[in-house]
């Protein structure tokens, strides 16, 4: 079956995530990625759990990638690579900005090389301003970002997220960049640059708190569970365990009370406006949960969402990645891995109908493919060839 990006060779530098992440996407698409390692390769390959000495973090994000080892420290390996642009369509890389200048790539050797290679830059903190060249990671971007401010529990301390949004957020976005320069590129014909940050990326996933903010001049509280400009909305206690609950306009709200039997509440001026009902959140609670709690939790989730009132459980990970809703969408994988086993993985949460996301190759083996790609572009092996 034809892939989206079939046909598209892409040129991949990065490591660790943002940058992975990014062209696994594009691997997922169809698109050839050669991943570039030096000898030490990638550090997620000793990150993390994993079976018969495979990481399983590596394994996830690095499907559908050939690994070719080069020393980008040495003039010969460098000029292989140089080669290796001239018939790319695409390169990615996730260093600070410079450091492929400092390697002999600065961007107009990059189109000398090739006048219609897109190429695509994933940083902290962008290739401009006072912060282009300090060190980033996720935990930093989510403390910079204003993230972090909002989360957490009132009265409490700031709140990072456990997974690494901002390296995903910006490999996100760095994808959506590439394609849309390769659709560029078939009315220009030429290539140009893209740039993802992680900064940047958090900032616009703000999302309705931003436009608070700038709208009032005051920052949200934090209100954990709670939504901060919404109520009735967040977690509540039933007979055995809490559920979460989003009655987010006011059809809703009604829809959720008219469940409970207290429509009725709606009447009360404390409770007749979303603005009102804000300011007596905990008292709303208070009465919400006194019904809730004469029921266990499957019968309040079948009854809501029978009702129109979106509503569900609060998963462990155990819980979401066994869940029949996750199975149906595809969403785990079991790619095997010659000598290593099959890693169960996650999937594709991009469906195309024509044109599916796919694996076609498990995570490489550290320069598996280096002779194999060398010879495709009529290069002799590099000296740390493995593959």
């Amino acid at each position: 079956m034809h892939a989206a990006l079939a046909g598209i060779r892409v040129i991949d530098l990065t490591r660790v995530l943002s940058g992975p992440f990014c062209t696994m996407i594009l691997g997922d698409l169809g698109a050839d990625v050669i991943k570039i390692e030096g000898p030490e390769g990638d550090p997620t390959r000793t990150i993390g759990a994993g079976r018969a000495g495979l990481s399983w973090y590596f394994a996830a994000f690095n499907r559908n990638k050939r690994s070719v080892l080069l020393d980008l420290k040495t003039p010969a390996d460098k000029e292989r690579l140089a080669r290796l642009i001239e018939k790319a369509d695409v390169l990615v890389e996730n260093f600070r900005p410079g450091v492929l200048d400092a390697m002999g790539f600065p961007p107009d050797r990059l189109e000398a090389l090739n006048p219609r290679l897109v190429t695509c830059a994933i940083n902290g903190f962008g290739s401009v301003g006072p912060y282009r060249d300090r060190p980033a990671f996720d935990f930093i971007a989510q403390a910079m970002s204003g993230f972090m401010a909002v989360n957490g529990e009132e009265g409490g301390p700031p709140m990072r997220a456990a997974p690494p949004l901002t390296d995903l957020a910006a490999g996100l976005y760095a994808a959506l960049g590439i394609v849309a320069a390769l659709r560029a590129r078939d009315v220009t014909g030429r290539g140009q640059r893209v740039e993802a940050t992680m900064l940047g990326s958090m900032i616009s996933l703000l999302g309705y708190l931003a436009p608070e903010y700038l709208a009032t001049g005051k920052a949200p509280p934090r209100t954990g569970n709670d939504h901060p400009i919404l109520a009735p909305y967040g977690l509540f206690r039933t007979a055995d365990r809490e559920i979460a609950i989003a009655p987010a306009n006011e059809a809703i709200v009604q829809k959720f009370l008219n469940a409970l039997g207290l429509s009725d509440l709606l009447a009360d001026p404390r409770f007749a406006t979303n603005a009102e009902r804000v300011k007596r959140r905990a008292e709303l609670r208070a009465l919400v949960e006194a019904v809730l709690v004469r029921e266990p939790a499957e019968v309040w989730i079948a009854r809501l969402n029978a009702a129109g009132v979106p509503c569900g459980p609060v998963h462990g990970l155990a819980d979401a990645l066994a869940d029949p809703q996750v199975e149906a969408l595809g969403m785990l994988l079991d790619v095997p891995h010659p000598g290593r086993g099959v890693v169960r993985m996650t999937g594709f949460p991009l469906r195309l109908s024509a044109t599916p996301c796919a694996v076609r190759r498990p995570a490489p083996e550290l320069g598996e493919h280096t002779s194999e790609v060398l010879e495709e572009f009529g290069l002799s092996p590099a000296s740390s060839a493995r593959g």
